[in-house]
């Protein structure tokens, strides 16, 4: 199942100009839905070589460590709610639909516009597949006793 966006499928262009993407998945069956968040790359740090330390030019101390960006297998995630990943591994991927709300340009704007779209969507006030928004505020939470 490919993500969409505006109800087609994501081509990679979408990616060169954006540092990631806010995304709903929706279990086409009973309608329950998650929001998240996910970036195109991740920086990942790499141990130089001995030769590359040594080629290090420049005073003060040498580095041993460079980073590298890395893609960030975004075209075959499936969120990191346990639960979903349950549902998706039970159904099947086709009976869900993987779609792409916003595109971000950083990482605080990832970051702002997942909270953003969780509590427009009342993620913790529904049946949905999100238990908390950043994991500071829980379903639990706010569930109040009769």
């Amino acid at each position: 199942m490919n993500w969409l966006y505006d109800y087609i499928p994501l081509a990679d262009e979408f990616t060169t100009n954006t540092y990631g993407f806010i995304y709903k998945i929706t279990n086409l069956e009973t309608n329950k839905f998650y929001i998240g968040k996910k970036s195109f790359v991740h920086n990942k740090k790499k141990k130089l070589t001995k030769k590359e330390i040594a080629e290090q030019t420049g005073p003060g101390r040498r580095s041993t460590t460079k980073v590298e960006q890395v893609d960030s297998g975004w075209r075959n995630y499936w969120g990191s709610s346990k639960e979903l990943l349950a549902d998706v591994k039970l159904l099947g991927e086709d009976k869900f639909e993987r779609e792409i709300i916003k595109f971000c340009s950083t990482k605080k704007q990832l970051t702002y516009y997942e909270i953003h779209y969780q509590i427009h969507y009342s993620v913790l006030f529904i049946d949905s597949y999100n238990d908390n928004i950043q994991g500071r505020f829980f379903r639990k939470d706010f569930v109040t006793a009769e």
